[in-house]
């Protein structure tokens, strides 16, 4: 049985903040004894609460980036507790309100921050029908809930709401991983296609993101980088700003410089016109080495994904023997918002806004590099222009608390353009080497792998700030988990996939949408396509030979005809220089959860070298789909993203920096250049649900190499595929 202990969540401006519903507080009681509102992954009210009127406020640790996350968490809660919508409220990343569940990553927001949520309120709902039926004395089983109001089923009109049982009190409840959840067959919300809550604001400018968040007395910060990535800073003339009005501060320590000053464009023209003395660097590869450079690092240790029978010996007892050498490029997050945030130390404790996808991993971080204890930092989300893995949103917080460090007040830091291209941390680059066998029959008797990446943990991204000011900060490679998919799907007889870490990586690496998933899917399902044209085998059917998953087999064959898939060979175009072609791709992520297959249609121009993809099919099973359309919305943005990717972007440097520092240098799709793209969603709401935001842009890649390959018989094995690539491999 719950016990009710009286709580009121009184109004904290957050330092006067500017922003309309942003009075986030804590629970009287609770500040009565001197403590915040809990924050634990066990209790009840670590994720809900219902307040005086009914409404109920959904306290989650992951945050949107722009996925819809936000509607998806609000219809669980709402379809669990029988309330409409408009009747629950979702506070994210607050790290004083909101639940450590981890970043918001790797498509598991729903998958596991959604299903924490759900068992809360599954709990909560329990235990409001036991108080309920107390209140109303009759049997839990004559009770019907509907609009947050408990009734009996009997006749008698007796009813009771969740504002008179609870509100603006504690559950002081665990949360019961027993409890029992609603049943699919009675959904009214989850499964239905909602408009997702974040876009009419966008679209006519009500919305407030962290760009437009204020406070009072807040001063404007820009930081100086240095003009080569591992440059010292060896001096500063600040006379050289002396004539700016609005300056308030030249902030140096050590490698960090920066100023600080009343407007914005102060701090821009004080960045710009401050003169300072670098030391030279050139540490970086030369571009053009960069493949020669990855096989000569350090390999710090070596993992095998995957070893079933024996793939060396197996490789030596093929009738035909294929290789090849796959490559993913360097690639900046290219966030067309630029990073940004607000920071404030008011009586010795720092509370920062910020678009960061793991505000709790952020606030441990700038209490280390401020050498604060953690219960004096507070990080606070508020949506960002995106990033889809870890771009500079943490840096521009950690940028912000150091100004506000020396000068005593609030500071807010943007960051530049060139900065966001310049010195948010990149994707690393990816280099694989790959071997199989056939037996006369074509059949796959072995296959071998081995993958150049960087070792890598689940760590945070070094802060950039706290290295160049020296203060405490990670120094472990990020990002983890990139060996995903490096291992098969498919059941050869013989394998051995391999990995080496690598003990260093050009440029501060980071996630980027479906990190090494994307890239080692690529050389995976690049590879098949070639071993079943080598067989002579339909790109479809040559995959369904050796898939042993039916899940797997059922999509293929839902995409075949979903797709309207013909194995019929490349066309020439009335023109004669223009060839389409079709080819196909299948991931089930990280071999253990959303199966994706999609089908590529391009039109390759062979004087020219130019892709352009026209239409593109996927089909996506992740297990229940709380909201059709939000996924729908998420696997047309990966595709289009990752079209980008796979034909235009690349990091370019010299020897000391990156010189690919706009959007002329670091070209991304067009409108124009979008293609027409079909989704096919399968459904299964007795299942878990699965992550829905990364898994369809592993597909991308490998389906746009497998229908180049089918227009013009060439075969493309190097990201991004530039137009003189698609002609030297036509020219081979």
């Amino acid at each position: 049985m719950m016990t009710l202990q009286t709580s009121r969540r009184d109004v904290l401006k957050g330092g006067g903040a500017l922003i309309v519903g942003f009075s986030l507080g804590l629970e009287r009681s609770a500040r009565a004894q001197g403590t915040a509102k809990t924050v634990a992954l066990d209790e009840v009210d670590g994720f809900l609460s219902i307040d005086a009127r009914g409404t109920v406020t959904v306290y989650s640790g992951k945050v949107d980036l722009g996925t819809g996350v936000r509607t998806g968490l609000t219809q669980i809660v709402a379809e669990e507790l029988d309330l409409p919508m408009s009747r629950v409220t979702v506070i994210e990343g607050d790290t004083a309100l909101t639940p450590d569940q981890g970043p918001s990553y790797g498509s598991l927001s729903i998958q596991n921050g959604g299903t924490q949520i759900r068992q809360a309120a599954a709990t909560a709902r329990r235990a409001l029908l036991q108080r309920a039926a107390q209140r109303l004395d009759v049997p839990a089983g004559d009770i019907s809930l509907r609009d947050g109001v408990f009734r009996s089923i009997s006749g008698t009109n007796k009813h009771v709401s969740f504002a008179e049982l609870i509100g603006d009190q504690r559950f002081a409840l665990k949360v019961d991983k027993e409890a029992p959840a609603k049943a699919p067959k009675d959904y009214t919300i989850v499964g239905k296609p909602v408009a997702r809550l974040d876009i009419p604001d966008k679209v006519t400018g009500r919305f407030t993101y962290v760009h437009d968040f204020r406070l009072p007395d807040m001063l404007h910060g820009r930081v100086v980088r240095p003009p080569a990535m591992g440059a010292s800073l060896e001096a500063v003339d600040d006379t050289s700003v002396k004539d700016i009005p609005g300056l308030v501060k030249v902030v140096r320590e050590k490698n960090f410089l920066g100023v600080v000053a009343k407007t914005e464009w102060a701090a821009i023209k004080a960045s710009r016109q401050l003169q300072a003395t670098w030391s030279a660097w050139d540490g970086l590869p030369e571009q053009d080495k960069l493949w020669e450079h990855v096989r000569a690092t350090r390999i710090s240790k070596e993992d095998v994904s995957s070893n079933v029978g024996d793939a060396a010996a197996a490789l030596e007892q093929g009738a035909r023997r294929l290789k090849a050498t796959y490559d993913f490029a360097i690639h900046t997050h290219g966030s067309i918002g630029p990073s940004c945030a607000v920071a404030e130390i008011r009586d010795g404790k720092l509370t920062c806004w910020t678009a960061s996808q793991a505000t709790h991993n952020l606030r441990k971080q700038l209490a280390a590099m401020l050498s604060m204890p953690l219960e004096d930092v507070r990080a606070i989300y508020l949506d960002g222009s995106g990033c889809y893995g870890r771009n500079g949103h943490e840096d521009a917080a950690a940028d912000a608390a150091l100004l506000a460090r020396a000068t005593g007040q609030p500071v807010r830091v943007q960051w530049m353009r060139e900065e966001e291209h310049g010195w948010d941390p990149k994707g690393p680059p990816t280099l694989i080497d790959l071997e199989a066998a056939l037996d006369a029959s074509g059949n796959v008797i072995a296959w071998s792998s081995q993958f150049f990446i960087p070792e890598g943990g689940a760590g945070n991204v070094a802060l950039l700030p706290a290295d160049h000011a020296g203060l405490p900060h990670e120094t472990a490679l990020a990002p983890g988990n990139i060996q995903g998919n490096s291992a098969l799907p498919y059941a050869f007889p013989n394998i051995k996939t391999a990995l080496h870490r690598l003990a260093d990586t050009p440029f501060r690496p980071s996630w980027i949408r479906t990190p090494g998933r994307m890239q080692n899917t690529f050389a995976n399902e690049g590879f098949v396509d070639e071993l079943a044209a080598a067989a002579g085998v339909d790109p479809i059917e040559f995959r369904l030979r050796y898939l042993k998953d039916p899940r797997g087999v059922e999509l293929l064959k839902r995409l075949a005809t979903f797709a309207q898939w013909d194995s019929g060979k490349g066309m020439v175009l009335a023109s004669g220089d223009v060839a389409s072609g079709r080819g196909v791709a299948y991931v089930k992520y990280e071999l253990v959860r959303t199966y994706v297959a999609a089908v590529a249609d391009v039109e390759v121009t062979r004087k020219t070298g130019d892709i352009r993809v026209t239409r593109f099919y996927a089909v996506q099973d992740c297990g229940q789909i709380i909201n059709p359309e939000g996924v729908r919305q998420q696997l047309e943005g990966n595709i289009i993203q990752t079209v980008s990717r796979t034909l235009k972007e690349q990091v370019t440097f010299d020897r000391s920096r990156v010189t690919s520092l706009d959007w002329e240098s670091y070209p991304i799709l067009t409108f124009p250049e979008v293609p027409e793209i079909h989704v096919d969603l399968i459904d299964r709401p007795s299942e878990k649900p699965w992550g829905a935001g990364e898994p369809a842009a592993s597909v991308v890649s490998a389906a746009i190499a497998s229908a180049v390959f089918n227009a013009v018989g060439a075969r493309l094995r190097s990201v991004p595929f530039t137009p003189d690539k698609v002609k030297d491999a036509i020219r081979v």
